[in-house]
């Protein structure tokens, strides 16, 4: 898992703001994976100005509201004095977050001042939800297994994916699902068929999350040249000028050839064009 106390430079919490100028989902520095719960769990180190910078705008609901258990607990831990900078700060996310939920429990935490109870009924809530999610999760690869052993059909295959897709939707970490889909992307013994029919309906996902996955098909080392030739004929065919500017953009900041703040600009240019 990540650790959200390093490294020092560049800061963790002007990573995950520069993520969210661009709307993006929050990444680790090197861009090799997204921020999951987890990196918010008891067992990590946290730093806690990134937990609070991701309570805010952090578009997965799941981490944005993992994020506030960490800082509940400095919270609790820290009494007397200090835990008038944590009222503030909790006020703070209840005003500015993203997420209904994380306003909703941010105003719960500081209303029952920041009670034990308060903070392991949000933990059970995110385990219920993550479990039930990655339970699923572990079934729909069993089903991958058996694509690569042809039996199953890349049609039925598609059709899996979708009922995947809908099951765990709000309830599994944006980052797991990613890594789910560059697993099938970069596996050579599945059928290109069978990712044709992903990529296709990958098109219909909405934008933010769209732009993430085909932009991580664009940019991981080692996939096959007709696939990502695919995506590119894919994109031009079917999205519209503005989306697959954004895509290209992405691609740029993920291959280096481009900062945050130029693609941050650009797409502001590209908005208002649109």
């Amino acid at each position: 898992m990540l650790n959200l106390r390093t490294p020092p430079n560049p800061d963790l919490a002007d990573h995950f703001v520069a993520c969210s100028k661009v709307g993006r989902y929050l990444t680790v520095f090197d861009e090799s994976r997204f921020v999951i719960t987890d990196d918010f769990s008891s067992g990590n180190p946290v730093n806690r100005t990134a937990a609070a910078v991701a309570s805010i705008f952090s578009k997965d609901p799941l981490v944005a509201q993992a994020a506030l258990v960490p800082l509940g607990r400095a919270a609790l831990d820290i009494g007397g004095a200090g835990r008038d900078r944590y009222e503030e700060l909790f006020s703070l996310i209840e005003k500015q977050t993203l997420d209904p939920e994380v306003r909703d429990n941010a105003r719960s935490f500081l209303e029952s001042g920041f009670r034990e109870v308060r903070i392991h009924e949000l933990e059970a809530m995110l385990g219920g939800k993550i479990s039930a999610a990655r339970a699923r999760y572990r079934a729909f690869l069993e089903i991958v297994r058996q694509l690569i052993e042809s039996k199953v059909s890349p049609l039925l295959f598609r059709d899996e994916f979708l009922d995947f897709t809908y099951s765990v939707a709000g309830r599994l970490d944006f980052g797991i699902y990613s890594f789910c889909l560059d697993r099938i992307f970069g596996n050579a013994l599945i059928p290109l068929r069978a990712k044709g029919f992903l990529i296709s309906e990958l098109l219909g996902f909405p934008p933010v999350i769209r732009r993430e996955l085909l932009t991580n098909i664009l940019t991981t080392p080692g996939h096959d040249e007709r696939l990502t030739d695919f995506v590119r004929d894919a994109i031009k065919q079917k999205l519209d000028g503005v989306a697959a500017t954004e895509i290209d953009l992405l691609v740029a900041l993920k291959t280096a050839q481009m900062s945050m703040d130029d693609i941050g600009m650009m797409l502001a240019d590209t908005a208002g064009e649109a």
